[in-house]
This record gives structure tokens, sequence and C-alpha cells, in this order.
């Protein structure tokens, strides 16, 4: 079996299912496990490294305007892979290469034995039956059911704790408000209400499987949240952190009482909440431990590289 993934949620699913040795491609973006970075690489982006998610919004939307996809794919590259199986999506072509594309190219390949695996995530069950697709497509069936029986036994520990949690305080759920862009504002939409609801609290804006909406500040003006969770999609914690000045003037900050309460954090979410993959669990921890510090105290201490409380001066703890 040789397998071309061109998402990073699917290679952490092909990986998970322990069929990282049959990866023979990957998407530009895919960065786990580290060694993934060795294969390949198939897809690029037209829109290149910029300082800030407001320059990255304009220069995504002038392409979108302009007609063209924001990614493609190297068919020479992928001709040389000679792939078995091909994982894709067909949620958000800014996530990745488009299902139209994939299809085009595959068919250029001119071989009728090619697989196309294709993966379209909205609801955390989703997410399970897009494990077992891809454990479907690769011939580990088997593997896939285990592994998703396995996360969702975490999940569901998380979720008694985190009620168990809410219940002890004896005091309404933690209204938490989800950012996954900053400039414009863009709220978390599809699972991120579900791991706010499994993590004990109560999540404002989004239901779960909504598209990200875009607020502007008057709307997040109207609003105050206990708690607010920033992980912009595909920016790590350091580059999100570089972009903590920005928030002054996207945010009603100066006026928001969880600012002044300590009970704003910054997260990695490139590494997790914005990939459908095995990692949502740890995703959840880190919601978890931001929810209900007091309750998740081993859980903050584990993800500490990966989230940090922001003050009201907009800095990080040293």
């Amino acid at each position: 079996m040789r397998i071309v993934s061109l998402l990073p949620s699917a290679t952490e699913i092909v990986c998970a299912l322990g069929a990282r040795d049959e990866l023979v491609g990957r998407s530009h973006e895919c960065d786990f496990p580290a060694d993934v970075t060795a294969l390949p690489v198939i897809t690029s982006a037209r829109v290149g490294p910029l300082p800030t998610s407001g320059a990255i919004d304009r220069a995504v939307r002038g392409v979108l305007e302009d007609a063209l996809a924001i990614y493609q794919i190297d068919e020479a590259k992928l001709r040389d892979a000679r792939p078995d199986v091909v994982v894709t999506q067909d949620l958000c072509d800014v996530c990745a290469v488009s299902l139209d594309d994939v299809r085009a190219a595959v068919a250029r390949l001119a071989r009728r034995d090619v697989a196309i695996v294709n993966l379209h995530p909205t609801r955390l069950a989703d997410i399970w039956r897009d494990i077992e697709r891809v454990g479907d497509g690769v011939g580990r069936a088997d593997v896939a059911r285990r592994v998703v029986r396995d996360l969702e036994a975490r999940i569901d520990a998380i979720g008694r704790r985190a009620a168990r949690a809410a219940r002890a305080a004896r005091a309404k759920r933690p209204s938490v408000l989800s950012i996954e862009w900053i400039e414009p504002v863009m709220i978390g939409g599809m699972w991120m209400p579900e791991l706010v609801a499994l993590a004990g609290g109560e999540a404002l804006v989004t239901r779960p499987g909504d598209h990200a909406p875009t607020l502007s500040r008057e709307a997040l003006a109207a609003m105050d949240p206990d708690v607010v969770l920033i992980k912009p999609c595909g920016f790590d914690l350091p580059r999100t952190l570089d972009e903590l000045p920005a928030l002054e003037r996207t945010l009603p900050w100066a006026s928001w009482r969880c600012v002044a309460e300590g009970r704003v954090y910054v997260a990695d979410g490139n590494a997790f909440f914005n990939r459908p993959g095995p990692r949502i669990v740890e995703s959840l921890e880190i919601l978890a431990a931001c929810v209900h510090p007091a309750a998740f105290g081993d859980l903050e201490a584990k993800h500490g590289a990966s989230v940090v409380r922001i003050g009201p001066d907009l800095r990080a703890p040293a």
C-alpha cells in the first residue's frame, strides 16, 4: 500500500493506524509525527508567508476573488509517488487542496486503481467516522475501530471529570468564547462547541457543526465571556504570541471582565483544535484545563508548552 496524505489531520490518522511506513507523500503542512517531514511534499500554497493574520486574510480573499485555488498539486511528484490511496478533504478550500483538484490530478495519472479517501468532519462523530474511513481505505479497518474506541474512552473520561468539576463549583457553567482567527475575529465552530461542552463550559456564538462566523468588535463588545481561548488555525503558539498587540484593536480588550481576571488563554492552534484527528483529545485536555483549572492541574502541567495565560497587559508570563 502506497499512501499520499494531502492534509495534516489525515497524516496523523494514517500514522495512528500504524501505517506510517506506507506514506509516500504529504502536503506542505503535514508536520506530525516529526519524521513525516522527510516525505516528498506534493502540495504548495499560492499565499506565501505573511507577517499578520490580517495580511493573510487579505491575501487569501484576493486569491479567491481571482477564482484561483489557494493550494496547488505538484503532479510530477504525485506521479513519482505512485500512490494506491490519496487521502484528502472537501470541508474547506482555505485549509487544504480542493477535492476537485485532487480528482483532476489523480485522473491525469491515467491509472484506474488509485483510490481517493475523502474526509468531511464537522462534528466529533465525523472525526471518528473519518478515522474508520481511512482505516477502510488503507486496509486497517480493525485497527481504526480500536483507535476510535480508545479516543472515545479518553474523551468520555475527561467529560466526566469536567461535569464533576462543574457540579462542585455550584455555579453556572463558564461561558467560553473560542477564537479561530485574530484579524478579522472568527469564532470557532464545527466540533469546538462540543469540546467546550465536554470541558464543562458553555460555548458562545456557535453550535456544533456551524462554520466559523466573523464578528465585529461591536458584536464582541456585547458579550462578556468567562473564558476566552485564542487558537488561530494554522498558527503555532509563538506565531500567535507575536500577534498579541492586535488584540487591543480587534477585541474589546479593556472592557472584558475575563481579561482583568486572567481568564484569556492562547493555545497552539496548528497542532491542536483545528486538526480533526487523534490529537483532538489533547485539544479537549487543554480546553478543560482552561475552563476548570483547579480541577485539571495535571492537564495544565501536561500541556504547559502549548497554552499560556495572557494578562491584561497583553503579555504572556516570562
